[in-house]
């Protein structure tokens, strides 16, 4: 593990944002799911490209409140633009558990 320090940190905009639409994402070379996520007012929507359906259903996915990376420059995913990175952890099995608020919070509020 490469240490970083604190103004390294700084630098990565962690904020939760609200997800407003989930598609499914068949052309993705592994599963996911597209999603259009809300940050608020300062942010704005962003959509991201989420590896997530080996836990997850398109219908418990919507309104649920994700923490992501938002100053990542965009990715191209196959035919879709991902602006963001939904963040979560590897259990045991290798699948992603997302991380999230463990209560509602403002959407485009930082983690710091």
């Amino acid at each position: 593990m490469n240490n970083i320090n604190w103004n390294d940190f700084e630098k990565i905009e962690l904020r939760a944002g609200t997800v407003v639409e989930v598609e499914e994402f068949p052309e993705a070379r592994k599963p996911a799911f597209k999603l259009r996520i809300d940050f608020g007012t300062e942010i704005g929507l962003k959509r991201s490209s989420a590896q997530i359906k080996d836990l997850y259903r398109a219908e418990e996915l919507l309104h649920k409140q994700v923490i992501c990376v938002v100053n990542f420059p965009a990715k191209q995913v196959g035919p879709f633009i991902s602006e963001c990175l939904v963040t979560g952890l590897y259990n045991e099995r290798g699948e992603v558990v997302l991380a999230v608020p463990d209560r509602q919070v403002q959407n485009g509020a930082r983690l710091g």
